[in-house]
């Protein structure tokens, strides 16, 4: 699916919390997502009633790269985008090598207009990053780009690439909110994953 701002990647409500949960937009029971994204982050949730699966896509030992779009205050330079691709220290450890791009031009990203809209100073441009990481410590792209002097305005997963050489999974054509079922394709691609475990823990 493509989740939403201000919606938890869980189904149950949070009592007291101002987000709303994943059950107001998909009427399928039993299913969760394979990872997490922040509530007031978007883009692409993996849900699946699997449970070796799930573990499979959320294990930090096992290799696949998670793309963000991320939308920044600011516009980076080339010192601030090999930082963040070489590591940066969060809470006492650095992150794991990345790839950091600057997304400009006829390459910056297409999207629809966040609901609500991001904050817009005009004396600070914005630029577009694609960040890909092969973690997902807790508010990691937000804290990155903040250590480097970028503040995240906008957060979007965009794909997740399995490192099989098969075309990612991806929110490509789908708005926010908008979910489908996973294709054969799919399936067999993700279900291939628990016969090849291809662990890596040391990238």
């Amino acid at each position: 699916m493509n989740k939403p701002y201000g919606f938890l990647s869980q189904f149950t409500p949070e009592p007291g919390s101002q987000w709303r949960c994943l059950a107001d937009l998909i009427p399928i029971p039993r299913v969760y997502a394979a990872g997490r994204l922040d509530a007031d982050s978007e883009g692409l949730l993996v849900l699946t009633s699997h449970g070796r699966l799930q573990h499979r896509l959320t294990n930090p030992h096992l290799s696949h790269w998670r793309v963000y779009w991320v939308q920044v205050e600011g516009s980076p330079s080339e010192s601030q985008l090999q930082k963040l691709a070489s590591g940066v220290i969060i809470k006492g450890k650095r992150t794991r090598p990345a790839l950091a791009s600057w997304l400009k031009g006829n390459v910056a990203p297409i999207v629809r207009e966040r609901e609500p809209p991001i904050r817009v100073r005009q004396s600070i441009p914005t630029s577009w990053l694609e960040l890909k990481l092969k973690e997902g410590r807790n508010r990691q792209v937000r804290r990155m780009t903040a250590a480097v002097g970028l503040p995240t305005l906008r957060l979007i997963r965009h794909r997740i690439e399995l490192m099989d050489g098969e075309p990612p999974l991806s929110i490509e054509g789908m708005d926010p909110g908008q979910w489908r079922q996973v294709s054969s394709r799919e399936t067999n691609l993700l279900l291939s994953l628990l016969n090849h475990p291809a662990a890596d823990p040391q990238a």
